[in-house]
């Protein structure tokens, strides 16, 4: 099987990315939990690991014409007159690349989530924080596996996107540690929550499904932690300081709202990036993506005591300020609950398989 490295449709600049860091390694002499709430979140964490190689049914294979078999109108260029008029094998191979690519975006995002969240660990000042974001550096490490073992059949990966890089590098090089829960926990985990979703609801193929509900079991655990810490902690800020931090998630809003244009993926394939972006911008179900994007922000950002009129100005002109109203822990039961789905009906899968073996070999016997 071929590594990763060997299989980028782009040459890679460096095979490292080396972020300088400006911030204080804090320790922390008392041990006692301070918040119920936390602390319960941790053990939470610590039950709920899981091994993606037990969990996950890696023999599943992907199918050859759409990968994930989703449906053409998740395509952000399906309708396009270019695309329409592409042979079967054009267009299978147009599915590929985009889903290697936004899958890429996955991979190379969580592992921005693990050295963050390793940040979190070492500067964040209290204790319960300290727990809880421990047991998330296994949950990334885990995400980076899973999703590294599903591009590896794909045989294609695509680099980090500019955008979630440089919104990664400004979270990393902030010394300030609410700033890393902000740019991490509640702006690029909340996005990824909607993005694995939609996977997660509409793919037809198993592992793919499989591995984005697993995933989105954990990452709203992650958004739930960000949403504790920074609850607490923002009331003690002055209105400024609050100000700022309005300003920074803004504008990460935007950025992380415009990355997912694939103008990589259409350069790549020799189509026309910017009638690509033109046709993705009046696309129906792609400003409806992008719109549902946020459905994870809002709300966090709204409990947390972010929500000046600035902000709700921004949101507004986005069109998204409705979503401030979703109920997170809804959301989050709802994640939990279509995991353990997806765990019955690969159990049920294997025991009529065992079944069927058995039958099997006694007729055999006979």
């Amino acid at each position: 099987m071929q590594k990763i490295k060997d299989m980028y449709a782009l040459a890679l600049e460096d095979s490292h990315w080396s972020v300088p860091q400006n911030f204080d390694a804090m320790f922390n002499w008392n041990y006692d939990p301070e918040r119920t709430a936390m602390m319960g979140l941790y053990r939470k964490g610590v039950e709920m690991q899981w091994d993606a190689s037990e969990r996950l049914d890696w023999s599943q294979e992907l199918d050859e014409d759409n990968p994930e078999q989703l449906p053409d109108e998740m395509l952000p260029i399906n309708g396009m007159a270019e695309f329409e008029k592409m042979s079967r094998k054009e267009k299978a191979n147009v599915r590929k690349h985009f889903q290697a690519w936004q899958l890429s975006q996955f991979m190379q995002g969580e592992q921005g989530a693990l050295i963050c969240t390793a940040k979190i660990v070492t500067q964040v000042p209290d204790m319960d924080s300290k727990f809880y974001a421990s047991t998330q550096v296994i949950d990334e490490a885990r995400h980076v596996e899973s999703y590294k073992r599903l591009l590896e059949k794909f045989e294609l990966a695509y680099p980090m996107t500019k955008p979630l890089q440089d919104l990664i590098e400004q979270t990393l090089r902030d010394s300030r540690w609410d700033m890393t829960y902000l740019g991490m926990q509640v702006v690029i985990e909340g996005l990824a929550l909607a993005s694995f979703a939609q996977i997660r609801d509409n793919a037809q193929n198993p592992l793919a499904a499989a591995v984005n509900a697993y995933v989105m079991q954990d990452e709203s655990r992650h958004v739930a932690f960000g949403r504790l810490a920074l609850r607490d902690y923002y009331p003690q800020l002055t209105e400024k300081e609050r100000d700022e931090r309005e300003e920074f998630l803004l504008e990460a809003s935007y950025l992380m709202r415009d990355r997912f244009d694939a103008v990589e993926v259409w350069k790549n394939l020799g189509l026309d990036p910017v009638a690509c972006g033109e046709h993705m911008y009046h696309s129906g179900f792609m400003a409806k993506f992008r719109s549902s994007l946020f459905t994870r922000i809002l709300p966090i950002v709204k409990d947390v005591g972010l929500w000046g009129p600035r902000i709700r100005k921004g949101y507004e002109e986005m069109g998204v300020i409705d979503y401030a109203d979703q109920n997170v822990d809804e959301l989050q039961r709802a994640d939990e609950s279509i995991a353990l789905e997806f765990d019955a009906r690969r159990r049920h899968i294997e025991s009529i398989a065992a079944r069927a073996a058995g039958t099997t070999a006694t007729a055999a016997a006979e």
